[in-house]
């Protein structure tokens, strides 16, 4: 897996060049027309930004180069221990691995919003408050969560190293979901598949938006486990609360080290125990909505008009 990234790196760089390039040329373009707003609506790359997400992306890369080692070998002696084999010489076997592989991953994301020991984790991916190619690099220096929710595939007899290659394939699929110069794409596609509008409903900031379209590269569990939002108005990207720094450190640590000091002063262990294992917004006793609370008065409101194609993008 972490060979593949490697190979991967020059066309990552390049992409996030053109794209930036792209979204300058737009700029210029829109100031020129007296448009008054850069790229069409779109944010485009701002240079403190775009390097936080380049560091933190390659700090991934040590991390997980060493942590994918310890993965291997649980996934090899559970593998050892199962007396099941899925073919790899046969066509049905790779679509089984596709579509195991992709459920795991739902799984896997759904679970890092929803605990908050997991969402410290995750938590650096949607740090941004831009959306670009390079925010799909922004990634964590903690990946210890990975592999848990594909613990069951060697056990179901996928071979270790055909699941890596299958998590590989869907997070390179995942990097052209990070931008705002595609707009939409033909209906069966936002049907069946993730799309940039998909993912950009991913990283909102607003409360309909929130845990909402998990889904690798299919969008089909989001609809069917409840948890799919479309593209109904521009998206304001980040956290709720944003942590307004670039300094990667601080990114990679900075909800661990809230996770610790609401631990450390909370005056119960129902309430230390929430505090890591519920939700990223929890809090005990409190009289504030949830935010499934919060979804089902916005659900008994009217639906907003979904924006058309030509304002997708801010």
């Amino acid at each position: 897996m972490l060979e593949v990234f490697l190979a991967a790196i020059p066309f990552f760089l390049l992409s996030i060049a053109l794209e930036a390039f792209v979204l300058a040329h737009h700029a210029r373009e829109d100031r020129a027309g007296g448009a008054g707003g850069g790229g069409g609506g779109m944010l485009g790359y701002e240079r403190r930004d775009t390097r936080t997400s380049l560091a933190m992306g390659a700090g991934h890369l040590v991390v997980l180069g060493a942590w994918k080692i310890v993965v291997l070998a649980v996934f090899a002696a559970l593998y050892s221990l199962s007396p099941l084999r899925v073919p790899t010489d046969a066509w049905w076997g790779w679509v089984l691995l596709f579509f195991a592989d992709d459920v795991a991953f739902y799984l896997h994301h759904r679970a890092h919003h929803r605990i908050r020991l997991f969402w410290a984790q995750h938590v650096v991916h949607h740090s941004s408050e831009r959306y670009n190619l390079s925010t799909a690099l922004r990634q964590d220096w903690t990946p210890f969560s990975t592999g848990i929710f594909w613990l069951w595939m060697p056990l179901a007899g996928f071979a270790p190293w055909t699941i890596f290659l299958a998590q590989s394939w869907s997070l390179l699929c995942q990097f052209g979901l990070h931008t705002e110069t595609i707009r939409t794409l033909p209906r069966p596609i936002e049907w069946i598949f993730n799309t940039p509008s998909h993912h950009r409903v991913h990283h909102g900031s607003q409360q309909q938006y929130l845990d909402r379209n998990y889904g690798g590269i299919l969008i089909v569990w989001d609809r069917l486990f409840g948890t799919f939002e479309p593209e109904r108005e521009r998206v304001r990207y980040g956290l709720t609360r944003n942590i307004d720094t670039f300094n990667p450190v601080r990114v990679a640590f900075h909800e661990y080290a809230a996770i610790w000091h609401d631990v450390r002063t909370a005056t119960s262990w129902r309430a230390r125990l929430g505090y890591a294992f519920r939700g990223p917004g929890w809090r005990p006793a409190s009289r504030e909505l949830s935010t499934e609370q919060e979804r089902a008065v916005l659900d008994r409101c009217p639906p907003a008009t979904p924006i058309q194609d030509d304002a997708l993008t801010r």
